[in-house]
């Protein structure tokens, strides 16, 4: 193994997609001065970038005054990358004259496909005296790329370093053996290795890449990094100070690894099975981690609709559209919230003493305390409902209600119990709003339309309390506001909540109120 290979730390760039790029300053303060006591060269701090629609932090553009402090903590190399998709050369001048002095190197985040553009890129910063890093993207679908491969010879006088970016994390050992002899074939350009974690072999790639002659690997503290995350810094360097004797400071290393433990509580980095199989099928896992972190997604629903990107599916399975012949006077939906339950007797009341009444269930959660109402029943088959339903109905034989699905295609794919196969059915179009197309209230909502429903009524849907929610309630708290007032612009109907809710904007008229 080499034992001059150079440790890039690429904790505050890679980490910022789970933070928006916005660090806590004393866990900065602190990562600093760690890494002023450990043996990594290279400090990346975040990117450089022109400015952007949506709010990104203070390392995503890493402004002057932030540069100057991280100069001032730290003893290291300091470097900053480029997102090549969205810089040009004629942005050079102005991103990188004042990094000068403060940065050591400037990276490019390049997709192979816009490997010439990215050359000019090259040019214009090395002409500005930096060391320049090629990191070019998705190794593992390299030998698609020829126009690529047969570029490669170019970056020679351009780059100080080559990076082999494994962006789907699911190369294995093998793979890097032979795609750096590839690269070394094409150019005496100093490589290096960035791994990606799906598979868990983060390490040993990067582990072979050196042993391959690798001048430069990357890591991230506790594996902080987009999706399944990056090898771990104090991994590797436990590793190689086993393996080749080279020296830590144990203690400045667990205090690094101690602040970020507290914030990895936070976001949960990783790997898991999505990422896994993303990672497997070199399948891009952005909106991978976007499933996995923002959404009520099950695995199972990941998982299919990776198998169908796989497969070039739009969708795994085509249903009869839902063409109800019935219409109601009152169309109950029932969410998943606690009062579901706590007035599952009232709800009933009002059931038996309102004829052209129904049920919407748009979550199953709490379906089991009205499996015996003797009303038409209509389930959101959604997310996971499909295997919950088969756990609220322990005999899906004598399941009497329908399913109603989001329209063809569907972005996770379709999972139908065998029993339900013909008694489930996909919605034609969502006209009530534009916000998402697969939500459990959109469906219900679009459903009680489609069952020309006079009133709508709203049981379950308690929403969150401020103080006591978490960043994805808080997210599908938003979510369902904007389709509750999109419903409301969109259509003549209105909605009524019969149990206490949180949601602003919803009419609440007490369920007991009306069982006089």
């Amino acid at each position: 193994m080499k034992n001059n290979t150079k440790i890039l730390d690429c904790t505050l760039r890679d980490g910022g997609y789970y933070t928006n790029w916005d660090f806590d300053k004393q866990l900065v303060e602190t990562y600093f001065k760690s890494f002023n006591e450990l043996p990594a060269e290279y400090l990346e701090i975040g990117y450089r970038s022109i400015p952007m629609k949506h709010y990104l932090g203070e390392y995503f553009y890493c402004p002057v005054f932030l540069m100057e402090k991280a100069k001032a903590l730290s003893d290291k190399k300091l470097v900053i990358i480029l997102n090549e998709k969205d810089i040009r050369k004629e942005h050079v001048k102005d991103l990188l004259s004042p990094c000068k002095g403060l940065i050591s190197m400037v990276r490019l985040a390049i997709d192979p496909v816009n490997f010439t553009r990215a050359l000019g890129l090259a040019e214009a910063v090395k002409a500005l005296g930096f060391e320049v890093g090629f990191n070019v993207m998705y190794m593992s679908n390299w030998s698609e790329q020829k126009d690529f491969l047969n570029q490669i010879q170019h970056v020679s006088g351009l780059a100080d370093y080559f990076y082999m970016v494994d962006s789907f994390g699911g190369v294995y050992p093998e793979d890097v053996k032979n795609t750096f002899e590839l690269v070394r074939s094409k150019t005496e350009v100093k490589i290096g290795f960035h791994g990606h974690n799906n598979l868990e072999l983060a390490l040993v790639n990067t582990l072979t890449a050196m042993e391959c002659g690798a001048d430069i690997v990357d890591a991230t503290v506790t594996g902080m990094g987009r999706g399944a995350g990056n090898l771990k810094t104090e991994l590797l360097l436990t590793a190689l100070n086993a393996k080749s004797d080279l020296e830590v400071d144990f203690n400045s290393l667990s205090n690094v690894v101690a602040s970020f433990e507290t914030l990895q509580k936070q976001h949960e980095w990783g790997t898991n099975l999505p990422y896994m199989v993303s990672g497997a099928n070199s399948l891009p896992q952005k909106e991978v981690m976007n499933w996995v972190t923002q959404r009520f997604y099950s695995f199972n629903s990941i998982i299919r609709a990776l198998q169908n990107q796989k497969d070039n599916q739009k969708d795994n399975q085509k249903l009869e559209t839902f063409e109800p012949q019935r219409s109601f006077d009152n169309v109950i939906i029932i969410g998943g919230g606690p009062n579901a339950t706590l007035h599952a007797d009232a709800v009933k009341e009002f059931i038996d003493r309102n004829d052209h009444t129904c049920i919407i269930h748009a979550s199953s959660k709490n379906a089991g305390y009205y499996k015996n109402v003797s009303v038409a029943q209509y389930f959101c088959l959604v997310g996971s409902e499909g295997h919950r339903l088969e756990k609220v109905f322990e005999d899906l034989g004598g399941f009497s209600g329908e399913c109603v699905l989001p329209p063809y295609p569907r972005k996770m794919g379709t999972y139908i119990p065998q029993a339900l196969e013909g008694k489930s059915f996909e919605l034609k179009e969502i006209t009530i709003t534009n916000l998402v197309k697969d939500a459990h209230t959109v469906l219900a909502l679009q459903t009680a339309l489609c069952l020309n429903a006079q009133n709508v009524y709203l049981v379950g849907y308690d929403g969150y309390q401020e103080g006591y929610i978490t960043k994805t309630e808080l997210a599908l708290s938003k979510e369902n506001e904007g389709v509750f007032q999109d419903f409301l612009k969109n259509t003549e109907m209105g909605i009524i909540s019969l149990t206490p809710t949180h949601y602003r904007n919803i009419e609440v008229e007490s369920i007991y109120s009306l069982l006089k």
